[in-house]
């Protein structure tokens, strides 16, 4: 059964009440129940049967059924239309164009029919829409015979290089789904696969390189996977020079302007990318560009955006000495409805793990105690390494809030659940680490002697701290914390200004 109130929960307040709107109108009788099906869905958790009792006053599983199938049709048909009046306008006000001009060619007007597809090609060319430029040199060749003034010899070639243009977005395209596709199993704890050497092999195989013939779409996918590549292994200082230098291709690329969302995304990928190697003044440079193209056209884009660009947002003021404007910017966040579940998941961990560093344990544990889906569940949704950060700092939490039988059972689940995977993805430190808080864990007076700080040191194989990925230090700076007795905000704060 299509699940009614998945879908409906994607749309905003506005979107919800323009659909009632558009049901209201497209209604021929008055008694019409889907609206009511529709305030049903989102106002409560009912089950079929309290639903059915409340529309009909009876268990009437038939007409209960017929209603839902309607309603899920008129979601396709609101849904196409919502989508044509904004992402895909362009896109269909050109297809429309080579239908008319097809129509007026069949008919003999040759003269009207090829300025029609002139026009097009025009508008296809400024947004780089390969696919329907196919179209319209596909209908010019079909028809030259009918034109004489037409230079055949630069159509065909127009056309050809239109094609390999289509043929370079399709490889890229078949790029990007193996690359997604492999992520997704890594994430989900089903493959070990080196995310990096795939992008590189594939990238190869496909003999695909970046310069300003591709669209800005394809440009954003290359930063996206490259970006990808670096979240498996927590190593973003080595990607930066590449994907800024990419950035140097895009803003200044033709159809920028036309391709508002995709630049919006480049952006978020590049402030996320400085922000992980810890260059906060500039990182939020780019959130402000970023913001700058949210309120373009109206807004258009801003709500598909807004949560991403505040949680980005307050990760860098907590980590520039400004936890508590952090901590204000997501707090709203917490309660909200109609926001993505991993944008939520994300926001609610950064939330705990702000109170954390600002002691304020009760808090972080509140917001922790909302997490009551099994691990499985976190995993398909956000990811194996957003799970195994989640238990991370659960245990750490716990440790200081003295829950000992808890921690006994986190310690215990999360070696069971993941130190084989962590090995396998060659990520021992994580399991060293935890190791160690163990240790402490046993025995607390231990973290302040010279052993300890002795095998605290052979225990990790350090890098330059600039290269070091923020969230491993802010790990690490618990740890530090204990060793020497002191805040472990500022010790946060001092690991990465050091």
């Amino acid at each position: 059964m299509i699940n009614l109130k998945e879908i409906l929960s994607t749309f905003t307040n506005e979107q919800q009440q323009d659909f009632l709107l558009y049901l209201d109108k497209k209604n021929k009788r008055k008694d019409a129940k889907d609206c009511l099906l529709v305030k049903l869905i989102l106002s409560d958790n009912l089950s079929s049967s309290e639903i059915s009792n409340i529309l009909y006053r009876k268990q009437n599983k038939p007409a209960l059924h017929a209603l839902r199938k309607r309603l899920f049709q008129s979601l396709i048909d609101f849904t196409a239309n919502m989508s044509m009046k904004e992402e895909n306008s362009i896109d269909i006000k050109l297809i429309k164009y080579i239908l008319s001009a097809r129509n007026f060619l069949q008919k003999g007007q040759v003269k009207v029919g090829y300025q029609v597809l002139d026009k097009t090609i025009i508008i296809a060319n400024e947004h780089q829409l390969f696919s329907i430029l196919n179209e319209i040199y596909h209908t010019k060749i079909q028809f030259a015979h009918l034109n004489k003034s037409l230079n055949l010899h630069r159509l065909i070639i127009d056309f050809k290089e239109n094609q390999q243009q289509l043929l370079l977005e399709d490889n890229l395209n078949i790029t990007y789904a193996q690359i997604r596709k492999s992520l997704v199993d890594y994430q989900q704890n089903k493959s070990n696969l080196d995310i990096k050497q795939l992008i590189e092999n594939v990238l190869e195989e496909h003999q695909i390189t970046i310069s300003d013939s591709l669209s800005f779409k394809s440009l954003y996918q290359i930063i996206q996977i490259t970006s990808i590549s670096s979240a498996q292994k927590f190593d973003y200082y080595n990607i930066e020079p590449f994907i800024i230098n990419t950035y140097q291709v895009i803003k200044n690329h033709t159809s920028k302007e036309k391709q508002l969302y995709y630049h919006i995304e480049v952006l978020y990928l590049i402030a996320n990318v400085l922000f992980r190697n810890k260059k906060f003044n500039i990182s939020l440079q780019y959130l402000d560009l970023m913001q700058f193209y949210m309120n373009e056209k109206r807004q258009k884009y801003y709500s598909d955006f807004a949560s991403k660009h505040d949680l980005l947002l307050a990760l860098n003021l907590n980590y520039s000495k400004n936890q508590e404007n952090a901590i204000t910017l997501l707090q709203p966040y917490i309660d909200k409805k109609n926001i993505d579940t991993i944008a939520q998941l994300d926001i609610a961990l950064s939330l705990i793990v702000f109170y954390y560093q600002h002691k304020s344990l009760d808090k972080a544990q509140k917001i922790f105690s909302q997490f009551y889906h099994t691990d499985k569940w976190y995993i398909e949704k956000a990811g194996i390494v957003w799970t195994i950060k989640k238990n991370l700092i659960e245990i750490l939490l716990q440790i200081d809030l003295g829950n000992i039988d808890l921690v006994d059972s986190r310690l215990q689940s999360f070696k069971r659940n993941y130190f084989t995977n962590l090995s396998e993805i060659n990520e021992e430190r994580v399991i060293t680490y935890l190791k160690l808080v163990e240790i402490y864990y046993r025995n607390p007076d231990i973290a302040t002697s010279k052993e300890f700080k002795e095998k605290v040191e052979r225990s990790f194989s350090w890098i330059d701290t600039k290269k070091e990925d923020v969230f491993m230090i802010s790990f690490f700076a618990w740890l530090k914390a204990k060793m020497t007795k002191q805040d472990i905000y500022l010790i946060t704060l001092n690991l990465i200004n050091n």
